[in-house]
């Protein structure tokens, strides 16, 4: 036992790794739970981190907690925020559901190293985990609030610039690319021309219609339940503790975060957590299917689409010489899967509360956060990969404009339906362009055709480029 210090809680004594900040209820978790070696993610230890520092000094100034003391709690709580202490936070997210092991974790690296900063040892516990730093606490409201505020930042941290970014990049390529005629496609079967700025700007209207649904949902996740302690009562708080920790948090990150007006839905729910879930989810759709119409557009190079060649960014096979594949997009497609299915465990989740508390906490904080952070990534990495590198293969795109049978449907107002039909038959039978075919087929001018099949024309003309 040379290498363990004895600690002691409520339950007895528990044998702790000597050089350890935390303490005995985090020994017990790591040995309660190893279920699948994930923690709790950089984010949400930032959050709680944050918002201990700032408990400290709202006590502080309430005076419930002594002020060297609180100082020394307040910066060891900036130190756990910064990441100084990661490695001390190795509690498994399949914890109690509450997520109390990750609380007292937190109080206890927290005590111990505030002990340090005041000149004590870890042992004489000047500073106590439970009777200060979690003052005017409980894991039932922190935990929430953590999870609140870690989304919050990772959404306008991380998320939304990425989206932003890519909704203004498809809108710069689709100016750019507005002349470009193209096959549409409707069932992947040949359709009507359209024009691959048009193209291009459906797509910046699907993210930007992303970013407005998760901006209108953000203000749920800004309203916080500190200050709720235990069952949304808030018994052994202060009156004005959850208000005052919610404008220190506002002061420090510039987001308007408010206490919650009703506690005993900020604890026993996580609704709001559950509806952001579901405007990510809707958003991964949309980038789902965006990218894998850029992947349709680039295959091949030779018995595919080859409309777009992507940038050449790593080989793409171990025996295929040569071969170049569109990784990026299978990278943000695969992201976009994993938060279809974490929705799927948030919105579970969420529904399995019981009573005054929910008690999937740990599990809904990772898959939210996740799905935050991986569709952020994977989004900006799809714009600056893919997006704003992709070269138009144009010669091919007017080969497949003119050998395409449907033109003639442009036809069909002058020479009737069938007549059209008829045309459109022969033409792909003969692998003729439609011109040629109703040239012969009709009376129509050389003039005529020319007016009725111009692609461009099909395409609705001129139209004003899409602005944000």
């Amino acid at each position: 036992m040379t290498d363990f210090r004895i600690e002691h809680d409520t339950l007895g004594d528990v044998a702790v790794p000597r050089d350890a900040l935390y303490g005995p209820q985090t020994q017990r978790a790591l040995e309660n739970f190893p279920v699948s070696g994930i923690a709790l993610p950089r984010p949400f230890i930032r959050a709680l981190g944050m918002i201990k520092a700032v408990a400290a000094e709202v006590n502080a100034e309430l005076g419930l907690l002594e002020h060297k003391m609180a100082e020394a709690i307040r910066k060891a709580a900036d130190e756990v925020a910064e990441g100084k202490w990661d490695d001390q936070f190795p509690v498994d997210v399949f914890q109690t559901g509450s997520g109390t092991s990750t609380n007292m974790n937190a109080n206890e690296v927290i005590a111990n190293r505030a002990a340090q900063v005041l000149e004590g040892s870890a042992e004489s516990r000047p500073v106590h985990p439970n009777d200060h730093v979690n003052l005017g606490q409980s894991s039932n409201d922190m935990i929430p609030t953590a999870l609140h505020v870690s989304a919050v930042l990772q959404i306008r941290d991380i998320l939304i610039p990425a989206l932003r970014r890519l909704d203004e990049t498809l809108r710069k390529r689709a100016v750019e690319l507005d002349k470009v005629v193209k096959t549409g496609r409707t069932h992947l079967m040949d359709a009507l021309p359209v024009r691959l700025g048009q193209e291009l700007g459906g797509w910046a209207r699907q993210v930007s219609d992303g970013i407005d649904r998760i901006e209108h949902s953000l203000p749920g996740l800004c309203r916080l339940a500190v200050g709720g302690t235990a069952v949304g009562t808030g018994l052994n708080a202060h009156p004005s503790f959850g208000s005052m920790v919610a404008a220190r948090l506002s002061s420090r990150t510039g987001i308007a975060f408010a206490v919650a007006d009703n506690h005993f839905a900020a604890q026993g729910s996580m609704d709001a957590a559950a509806e952001m879930s579901g405007q990510l989810k809707t958003t991964a759709s949309a980038l789902l299917k965006i990218a894998n119409d850029v992947r349709w557009m680039n295959s091949g190079p030779r018995a595919g689409l080859g409309e777009i060649t992507l940038p050449a960014l790593q080989p793409g096979s171990s025996i295929m010489p040569g071969k170049v594949n569109p990784v990026i997009c299978e990278s943000l497609m695969m992201a976009c899967v994993q938060v279809l299915s974490n929705d799927v465990a948030v919105t579970t989740a969420n529904a399995l509360g019981s009573f005054e508390l929910n008690t999937m906490l740990p599990l809904i904080a990772h898959n939210l956060l996740q799905s935050v952070t991986i569709l952020g990534n994977a989004a900006r990495l799809f714009t600056d990969k893919a997006v704003a590198g992709f070269a138009v293969n144009l010669d091919r795109l007017s080969a497949f404009v003119a050998h395409n049978p449907l033109l003639v449907t442009a036809l069909a107002p002058v020479i009737g339906y069938d007549k059209a039909a008829a045309i459109a038959r022969r033409a792909a039978a003969e692998g003729l362009p439609v011109r040629d075919v109703a040239a012969e087929m009709t009376e129509l001018s050389p003039e005529e055709l020319d007016r009725l099949l111009d692609p461009l024309s099909m395409t609705g003309g001129e139209q004003p480029a899409p602005s944000p």
